[in-house]
């Protein structure tokens, strides 16, 4: 596949765009003259991912639709005759030789007049449940992409290939104890993950600061907390008001963001998390047990299905979002953390389910539609 143009198109969060991320990069190693272009709009986190990967970005015009008719309804569809005749443009100007999608909103035009001007097509499915768009777009693309095998009978199977979800190769690159001095932790006390996704979740910090109430004096497991930048200072302050320190605290790490994950997974012997697309396949690929808090407004609850597919393989524990409390959170990570065969058992579990080769599977079918 020499110097062949290769259009990625998936945006709004990072489940749909760290897939996209890993597929350009396995197509930038085996292909350096490649030429790789995303396809996102400006209010995605596209925008940041995107260009810190080193890939170009170019933007359309696009949004959501509301579930409910509204005027926002009519504005999105004023957004998608803008983002059709910008597709098309931009398609027409680029000449790619194929392109692919990897879910939210901004891949629907995209993959859908690429297919319509005859440009080979596939799409990436990262939950067990498929959103709207790629249902739609399963129509029209030459191939599909799934990442659980629950997920094969939703697409038409002649053309539906596990490929598992692709992550990035330095997440399962973490050393134990480097990373426990890194973050000042002993080696001696088991270590606890807790983050709620790249935005952070509010029931889960809340529920964190019985937690770390609970634990702060008499330590018996270590923590470490992601709050998400934009619930850091009111989890610090809420703590402050009890009289907590988080600074003076070294059994409990908080912080607002952590960009190198592979250094808290390889810390972590227990990870508390949503049940995101992303966060599944990084649990699987690190072989980490877990304790799975669904976001309950997820579209289609596919966090709910991605969740019952770790719980059912002896991979994950869930707790309900309507059952979470610091109680039952505490009560939970007590029963399992402490329990060696129960973390290896889950751990082998999550191994067990993990799709390594991902981003090198969906490459070779890639090639194949190239030529």
């Amino acid at each position: 596949m020499p110097a062949k143009k290769v259009i990625l198109a998936g945006g709004g969060t990072g489940g749909h765009i760290y897939p996209a991320i890993a597929i350009a990069q396995a197509i930038r190693k085996s292909f350096p003259d490649s030429d790789i272009l995303f396809i996102g709009t400006e209010r995605g986190l596209e925008k940041e991912l995107v260009i810190k990967a080193g890939f170009p970005l170019k933007t359309i015009r696009v949004r959501g639709f509301r579930r409910k008719l509204s005027i926002d309804t009519l504005i999105s569809v004023k957004e998608l005759v803008h983002g059709a005749m910008d597709s098309i443009g931009l398609l027409k100007r680029e000449k790619p030789d194929i392109v692919i999608g990897t879910g939210g909103y901004v891949a629907g035009p995209a993959v859908f007049f690429a297919s319509i001007l005859g440009i080979p097509t596939a799409i990436h499915e990262q939950n067990v449940t498929p959103g709207v768009t790629n249902k739609i777009l399963s129509r029209f693309v030459d191939k599909i992409f799934i990442s659980f095998p629950d997920s094969m009978k939703y697409f038409p199977k002649e053309k539906t290939l596990l490929s598992g979800n692709p992550v990035r190769k330095e997440i399962t690159k973490g050393n134990r104890l480097m990373a426990l001095k890194k973050f000042g932790l002993s080696p001696d006390l088991p270590v606890v993950l807790c983050f709620g996704g790249s935005q952070g979740a509010a029931r889960i910090n809340d529920a964190v600061c019985h937690i770390i109430e609970a634990i702060k004096d008499a330590a018996s497991f270590q923590l470490i907390h992601i709050t998400g930048k934009n619930h850091y200072e009111r989890i610090r302050n809420l703590l402050a008001k009890k009289g907590i320190d988080t600074e003076e605290l070294g059994n409990i790490i908080l912080r607002p963001y952590i960009h190198e994950m592979q250094e808290a997974y390889a810390a972590a012997d227990l990870v508390i998390s949503r049940a995101g697309a992303l966060s599944i396949a990084e649990l699987s690929v690190c072989g980490k047990p877990a304790i799975l808090i669904p976001l309950s407004t997820a579209a289609n609850q596919h966090q709910d299905f991605n969740a019952k597919f770790m719980e059912r393989n002896g991979a994950a524990v869930i707790i309900d979002e309507d059952k979470l409390s610091g109680k039952s959170l505490l009560d939970t990570i007590e029963s399992i953390i402490f329990d060696k065969h129960c973390l290896h058992k889950m751990s082998m579990a999550s191994k067990n389910l993990a799709i390594e080769d991902a981003a090198e599977k969906i490459l070779a079918e890639i090639i194949k539609l190239v030529k």
